[in-house]
């Protein structure tokens, strides 16, 4: 494993009001979120009235748009670089991934998710691509949803919590169902003001790609085919645990 970074404590990274309008496979855990934390949950089918029509799907504003965050990355070979919280690709990942659920739009999150042309390298099991789409993610989608009918579309990130470097860890090549190794981190907390109030809800995984963070389990890892809310909480939360895939 690489020499990790020091522990500085938890890292946060504030997001301007500017930036938000411009804008692992088959894992190992036996936890149903990522973790040991409670989480919110919703069901596959949408939701419908009471007169048994489906509600339309939330519009995103005019404007709104995805911020890229490293643009054809996925073709290129991996790295051990350890990814940074203070990078521009960092703050557009976020960014991305709160615009995804203000707006219940999982596609602006498209950017901060892992690609899918470096899944296909990383994961040994057979047709990766078909495995992203039909599993990761359509996951991402479902998680999206659920928080958006958590958090609402008026609320406004604060910041972005993510537990210190030293918890982070190197998954070499054979573990996890893998050809090649990544960083991973668990529980980042996306942390916001929902009138006046702070809360926050988790972002179950992370792993990297050539030193870019990308979110790979938003609401949960191993879990049944609904969405997922990570660990809602009233205040900040606690990033982590360590470990996982």
């Amino acid at each position: 494993m690489d020499r990790m970074a020091p522990r500085t404590g938890v890292a946060a990274v504030a997001l301007t009001a500017v930036a938000l309008l411009a804008g692992c496979s088959a894992s190992s855990s036996p936890s149903a979120t990522g973790s040991s934390r409670p989480a919110a949950t919703a069901t596959r089918t949408p939701r419908t009235s009471s007169a048994g029509i489906v509600p339309p799907k939330p519009r995103p504003p005019a404007q709104a748009q995805a911020l890229p965050v490293d643009p054809g990355a996925g073709a290129r070979p991996q790295t051990r670089q350890f990814p940074s919280t203070r990078s521009k690709a960092f703050r557009n990942a976020m960014t991305d991934v709160w615009l995804a659920v203000t707006t219940g739009s999982p596609g602006f999150g498209r950017p901060a998710f892992f690609p899918e042309t470096a899944y296909a390298k990383v994961k040994a099991v057979g047709n990766p691509e078909a495995d992203w789409t039909g599993r990761l993610w359509l996951d991402f989608e479902l998680d999206v949803r659920a928080a958006h009918r958590v958090v609402g579309s008026q609320a406004r990130l604060l910041r972005v919590d993510i537990a210190p470097s030293s918890e982070a860890a190197w998954v070499p090549p054979g573990y996890c169902y893998n050809y090649v190794g990544y960083w991973h981190i668990n529980g980042t907390r996306l942390v916001y003001d929902a009138g006046g109030q702070e809360r926050s809800i988790g972002i179950a995984s992370l792993i990297s790609w050539r030193g870019v963070w990308y979110v790979v389990h938003f609401g949960g890892v191993i879990r049944p085919a609904v969405g997922i809310v990570d660990d809602p909480e009233t205040g900040p939360g606690v990033p982590g645990p360590a470990g996982g895939c």
